[in-house]
């Protein structure tokens, strides 16, 4: 009876008791052709990261850019004017763009990437809101560190501030009458000044990011990629001493810390590194050189600024008004601070979208 009530069920259109045969999937299998459409569609839109660091490479670009830079300064030596030089902030701006030279010849001429926008980090911006917030952040953040380095520097007992009378800002306003005459500077007071040239920080941090992006897109868009294969922490750490060693030309000149000589190659490293951390970070962290662009534009817009805080003795006496603010300890310490922040929170080995190796002469 109950293999008759089962035969009942089938011939009913019941349950089914017979093996049922495995699904097999119509979909082809993956090709070589499929595979390589997607290696391009990784190239195009993912970061492009050596496999090995092309030491050739790397010393053609490190020659290249120091041995420009020292091109463009000459003039400020062999004029015996240094500093005071009518010319130098043209020659300084020459300057800046000499990595960028030698990017390009180490790019065009030895180390050939499938993609130089994704190699160098100016592209695609995608997802556009990402880069645009962090550019923004970035903004924020690093022209706020200036000013807290100032104040860090008078707890410190390193700098002396003004906050009263702002001494340093009357000086700079009698500058400019003395070079524009008298009404040069429309009834301004040391108070409208302080908060016109705040207010004036996001604009000229812009302004201050083209000539900013000579150098970004040499140290941070080149050199820190290509040597990310020695490890994230000694990419970082080899690449800002070179880029502080670039500014020789300069520095030696007494510029920034007001030495002609290794003490201020030395304190030119101190602060180089911890922010060429900072810049390298937010290079890898968003596979993009934009917010690093705008982070140093943002630094050199906002250190001038916080000179007006200080008592005019110490703004003009260059180093305490050096050693005292964001480019002396104070600022060492803050960007510091900064880093062991980021490594608490995870997010220094974070990288935006996974890089794509390459290795030479085959596209990825």
């Amino acid at each position: 009876m109950p293999e008759q009530h089962e035969e009942g069920q089938r011939a009913a259109g019941g349950i089914s008791t017979a093996p049922v045969a495995p699904t097999v999937s119509t979909e082809p299998a993956p090709t070589r052709d499929w595979v390589r459409e997607q290696a391009e569609r990784n190239a195009r839109y993912a970061p492009i990261l050596p496999e090995r660091v092309r030491w050739r490479a790397v010393v053609i670009f490190v020659v290249v850019a120091m041995g420009l830079a020292w091109v463009a300064c000459l003039p400020l030596w062999l004029s015996g004017e240094g500093l005071g030089h009518p010319l130098f902030q043209i020659f300084a701006l020459l300057m800046m763009y000499t990595p960028t030279i030698a990017a390009a010849v180490v790019i065009f001429g030895v180390d050939r990437p499938a993609s130089i926008p994704r190699r160098l980090g100016l592209g695609p911006l995608r997802p556009f809101g990402r880069t645009i917030g962090m550019s923004a952040a970035t903004l924020f953040a690093f022209a706020v560190l200036p000013f807290a380095a100032v104040f860090l520097g008078a707890a410190l007992g390193m700098i002396q501030l003004d906050l009263e009378h702002l001494s340093a800002a009357q000086a700079q306003l009698q500058q400019i009458e003395a070079q524009a005459g008298p009404g040069g500077t429309a009834g301004m007071t040391p108070q409208m000044l302080l908060l016109v040239s705040i207010a004036a920080v996001p604009i000229n941090a812009l302004v201050s990011s083209a000539a900013a992006f000579g150098e970004e897109l040499g140290w941070r868009g080149w050199l820190v990629p290509n040597l990310l294969p020695l490890g994230r922490w000694p990419a970082l750490l080899i690449s800002g001493v070179i880029w502080a060693l670039w500014h020789a030309p300069i520095i030696l000149l007494g510029y920034n810390f007001g030495y002609s000589d290794a003490r201020g190659l030395a304190l030119m490293i101190g602060f180089c590194v911890p922010l060429g951390v900072l810049l390298g970070w937010l290079r890898l962290r968003t596979a993009s050189v934009w917010p690093a662009v705008v982070g140093h534009g943002a630094v050199n817009a906002a250190t001038g600024t916080t000179l007006l805080l200080l008592h005019v003795d110490a703004a003009q006496d260059v180093q305490q008004a050096s050693l005292g603010t964001f480019l002396g300890m104070p600022g060492w310490i803050l960007m510091a601070a900064v880093v062991l922040l980021i490594v608490a929170l995870g997010q220094f080995r974070k990288q935006a979208e996974p890089g794509v190796s390459w290795k030479p002469g085959h596209e990825a």
